[in-house]
């Protein structure tokens, strides 16, 4: 087991113990701030490490991450893969979002990410939004701005994997073109908004709850 897999293993562990004596345990998708410069920056989730052919995804009552299954396909996810927290997408699940960068982050790691473009699927009739983004604390990355600033053979790796990642589910993914990042800040904001009134109608119907 790689030390960075160890430590992510012993931090977990910890925090479970902790949680045991009393402690909260913070929740990624509620507890952790998206950030101050939204819609154009934010703190990402990852869920996904680069390079990974396991999908993993919040378990969204625990907070925890849980695997989903392995990729039918021989293909690895070309990006670390996450979601924004705070925000609520058109599926009920936070933002999706992938963040470029040289090497694998840790699951559960957050990072500072830079939107530089949007990709939209049409996934079983419905649209699925990917955020395109970079890690600002990445020195490669760091000085990109639009999606179409990368290497083509970058997006177009990221596109393919999109395309062809449920072919041997026996299932048909439509992936639409990189749009640039002004595309995306509309949707980030409606997701961030449609967040707030999610936990604002929770807050009410436990307020109702607690006064009946």
């Amino acid at each position: 087991m790689c030390p960075q897999v160890l430590n992510f293993v012993r931090a977990v562990i910890a925090q479970l113990a902790d949680n045991g004596r009393g402690a909260i345990m913070v929740h990624p998708w509620h507890d952790v701030s998206p950030g101050e410069s939204l819609p154009k920056e934010f703190n990402a989730v990852i869920e996904i490490p680069l390079g990974s052919s396991v999908k993993y995804e919040l378990d969204k009552e625990t907070g925890m991450i849980r695997m989903d299954r392995l990729l039918y396909s021989a293909v690895y996810y070309p990006a670390n893969y996450g979601f924004i927290p705070q925000t609520l997408g058109a599926d009920d699940d936070p933002l999706d979002v992938l963040v470029l960068c040289q090497e694998s982050v840790v699951p559960l790691t957050i990072v500072h990410a830079r939107v530089i473009g949007i990709m939209t699927m049409i996934d079983a009739g419905q649209e699925d939004h990917k955020i395109i983004a970079i890690a600002t604390g990445d020195p490669e990355y760091d000085h990109y701005w639009e999606a179409n600033e990368l290497p083509p053979h970058k997006l177009a790796m990221v596109r393919r994997f999109f395309l062809d990642y449920k072919k041997l589910e026996g299932k048909s993914v439509q992936v639409e073109k990189i749009e640039p990042a002004k595309a995306a800040y509309p949707l980030i904001e409606q997701a961030v908004e449609a967040y707030k009134k999610k936990v604002r109608k929770k807050a009410r119907r436990a307020k109702a709850a607690g006064s009946g």
